[in-house]
């Protein structure tokens, strides 16, 4: 018999089932009563779960990274799913301890995205770039290749930011075959590059939180920081045009200052690594959401997306939840 997952569970139907403590945020509610914000997680999701009146000794009993056994009923609330909390336990030695089984993962292996990446650094022509891009890939690879792209949100599971990295290299192939104006080297070394600074930004993919330096400082300028340490590490010129154009490239890829870049796209490459970050971050998000919808009904609102929620079809045939 297969044991039910999270998502596996309708709305207003009792649950039973082993877990991970994805995040656990202490609060006070208003009548006073500290409370725990939960964030359950398995391999087909995660949800939210709210522990009321809950003791000093539960605080620090049920925090991020323990496997716990649930029991609660799927709710609604707002039109996102919550699970009503009747009953939380730690796993005994008996039962599930090994964290993995309840960790999302990439739909690639490991093995096989480092094998499209790795090809695609051939394809960079600009010798320093190449080194560049050769030299901070090795460098955080393994980091690279295990983390979460985000805590929340897009490619939030272990290996999302190789899987968001490879997803828009092969956007951005698409896309330079296309227009051929395109610096394809350069935009190739954008998109490799542009996220790397979440291996420094978050603290790994399990219970993922923000680092202090990720707090402080960022991800953005934490991979400028990597560049700028890597020409002087291999006797690049940064201030050489191949050095500014590609900082540039890199820096502005969120597109605006209020979410983040110091500046806004000012060259083509730059322009066209936003708009296929965007589009990978977007269609992944609604995706996810929309393979948890039933046929015919809204998504959960997306944060992340302007409060939106997105309609599932009812004779989509695409998506599945699996």
């Amino acid at each position: 018999m297969t044991t039910k997952k999270l998502f596996d569970y309708q709305n207003d139907e009792n649950l039973a089932l082993f877990v991970l403590i994805k995040a656990a945020d202490v609060r006070v509610a208003k009548n006073g009563k500290q409370f725990i914000a939960f964030t359950f997680q398995d391999q087909s999701g995660q949800i939210s779960g709210k522990y009321w009146d809950a003791s000093d000794e539960d605080v620090a009993l049920f925090t991020p990274g323990k496997i716990i056994h649930l029991q609660g009923k799927r709710e609604l609330y707002q039109s996102n799913p919550q699970i009503k909390i009747y009953k939380l336990r730690l796993a005994t030695e008996e039962e599930p301890q090994v964290i993995e089984q309840f960790i999302q993962k990439a739909p690639v292996q490991t093995a096989d995205m480092e094998e499209e990446i790795s090809q695609v650094l051939f394809e960079i022509t600009n010798p320093n770039w190449q080194r560049l891009v050769r030299h901070l890939i090795q460098k955080h690879q393994a980091d690279f290749f295990s983390f979460p792209a985000a805590k929340t949100n897009h490619h939030a599971f272990a290996g999302g930011l190789a899987y968001h990295t490879l997803s828009m290299l092969r956007l951005a192939k698409t896309i330079a075959a296309q227009y051929p104006q395109i610096d394809a080297a350069l935009l190739y070394s954008g998109v490799l590059l542009h996220d790397l600074g979440k291996t420094l930004e978050l603290s790994g993919p399990v219970s993922t939180e923000y680092t202090v330096r990720g707090n402080l400082i960022g991800h953005i300028v934490l991979v400028d920081e990597e560049i700028v340490k890597a020409c002087e590490t291999l006797k690049i010129d940064i201030n050489s045009e191949d050095m500014l154009v590609l900082r540039h490239v890199v820096l502005a890829h969120h597109g605006l200052m209020e979410y983040g870049s110091p500046v806004r796209p000012q060259i083509l490459e730059a322009e066209v690594l936003h708009q296929i970050d965007e589009m990978d971050a977007s269609i992944t998000m609604m995706t996810q959401s929309l393979q948890h919808a039933e046929a015919g009904q809204y998504t959960e609102r997306l944060f992340a997306m302007d409060g939106r929620h997105f309609y599932r079809p009812v004779n989509d045939q695409q998506l599945t939840k699996d």
